[in-house]
């Protein structure tokens, strides 16, 4: 089988460049048009897709190459584009930076080279002029494999500037697809190198990936973009898909959602549900007890810290989520999971299934890791390698139980995490998609704890 989805990647020459509000204006901008838009972001990052889903209508899916392997990339990009008109992918970080001493992997140059599509490079214009064809020139031509396709120019200041950043252009070869001035109205705060979640400005963030769209409406030329995309050809292969894996009856697993836990992949939600799940979502600021029938509870990442004296507040909750893991039930909880489990927070009181107490430093801890399974647990074999994420400003301690969760090679070997009775707590961030035994192991040990 082979795709011939319409798909363009959203790079730049570096963080900061405008990635997000092209991306985002442009997903929105298309869908504004009827068309069927898939969102996908390039690396680990949760919050982007976020604000793709409020400008698509569908859900915002990441293509990692460290967390899943090159060789998923694009059976995941099918997943998540199959029966839409176009794809938009945005990139992470600078158009070749990667995992660090890993060489082009998990870049975005590499996903878009691995999903054959033409890159839109957004450029920061703000501070040149004529510079911006050496610019481009360099970023066009280091890896044949990539190829440019058009160039948005951003931050313009004013007729004259965009006029000068034009003439250079044409000399560069590279065709201008779109000019924007600067415009605070799609300015969105940001926290820990990344955007505030969807989920916690609600209203703010609509009228944001609105102002984006307009934005792009207005300064980008929609339909040379669209025929950029239909110039991307057939992918071939075929799409990821769920195993199915589901026998007996069904176990309802509660997964934790709202405004303090918003950082999920999709894939995971759908890997349960085909090893025979019935996943319900559940907000802990709200809910006060957990969805009927609960048999194993996924707590993942997030920001709880934000909302560590509402966590707290909901004391109900908090003990039904004790019982639960004091009973055995499977518990798998991903970095503001860990933190959630917790005897306490900042000072306030969480559930106290771990011993052990987790407080805001200024610190950021942030990269891939390696890691093996140190023992046996509800998600992973011992011995088994899977590849994760660490992100926070956060530090628990002690930073492991008697059972740790996962031995860590890099940046220094450590061990991390806790195992006990059914509960499985660390700060990496996993995709299950890499390792897909991991939720059928899961729901597994739900219908027999």
């Amino acid at each position: 089988m082979s795709s011939s989805v319409p798909r363009l990647v959203v790079a730049a020459p570096s963080s900061g460049s405008g990635k997000t509000t092209v991306a985002t204006g442009l997903m929105a901008a298309f869908a504004e048009r009827g068309l069927a838009v898939s969102p996908h972001k390039v690396g680990p990052d949760y919050i982007d897709p976020g604000y793709h889903a409020l400008a698509t209508g569908r859900v915002g899916r990441n293509l990692d190459a460290y967390l899943c392997g090159p060789d998923l990339i694009g059976p995941l990009f099918r997943h998540g584009a199959r029966g839409c008109d176009i794809a938009v992918v945005e990139g992470v970080m600078g158009l070749y930076d990667g995992a660090a001493g890993e060489g082009e992997l998990a870049s975005t140059a590499q996903v878009a080279k691995l999903l054959r599509a033409p890159v839109v490079l957004v450029v920061d214009a703000s501070s040149q002029s004529r510079s911006v064809a050496a610019l481009v020139h360099g970023f066009s031509s280091w890896d044949p494999e990539v190829r440019i396709g058009g160039v948005i120019l951003n931050k313009v200041a004013s007729d004259r500037h965009e006029a000068l950043l034009r003439e250079a252009l044409d000399a560069a070869g590279v065709p201008v697809l779109g000019v924007l001035r600067r415009a605070a109205q799609v300015d969105t705060p940001s926290r820990h190198l990344g955007l505030v979640p969807v989920a916690e400005r609600r209203a703010d963030a609509v009228d944001a990936v609105a102002a984006m769209a307009a934005q792009v409406r207005q300064g980008c030329d929609l339909e040379a973009l669209l025929a950029l995309a239909r110039s991307a050809g057939a992918l071939p292969g075929e799409p990821w898909e769920p195993p199915v894996t589901a026998t007996g009856r069904r176990e309802v697993v509660a997964v934790a959602g709202g405004p303090a836990f918003t950082f999920s992949y999709a894939e995971h939600a759908e890997l349960l549900t085909a090893a025979g799940a019935v996943v319900v979502t559940f907000d802990p600021l709200r809910d006060e007890q957990l969805p009927d029938g609960t048999r194993g509870l996924v707590v993942g990442g997030g920001f709880p810290e934000v909302y560590a004296a509402e966590l707290s507040a909901n004391e109900p909750l908090r003990k039904a989520i004790s019982e639960l893991a004091l009973s055995g039930a499977p518990v798998a909880a991903e970095c503001a999971g860990l933190l959630y489990l917790c005897r306490e927070l900042d000072g306030q009181p969480m559930c106290g299934v771990l011993d052990a107490t987790a407080r805001m430093t200024e610190r950021l801890t942030l990269g891939y890791r390696d890691a093996v399974a140190v023992g046996d647990s509800v998600l992973a074999a011992a011995g088994t390698r899977m590849r994760g994420h660490e992100f926070h400003r956060t530090v628990v301690e002690p930073g492991s139980g008697a059972a740790p969760a996962w031995g860590v090679r890099a940046p220094h070997r450590r061990v991390e995490g806790f195992v006990q009775q059914g509960v499985h707590a660390s700060y990496l961030h996993m995709h299950w998609a890499s390792a897909p035994g991991v939720a059928r192991r899961f729901v597994e040990r739900c219908r027999t704890s």
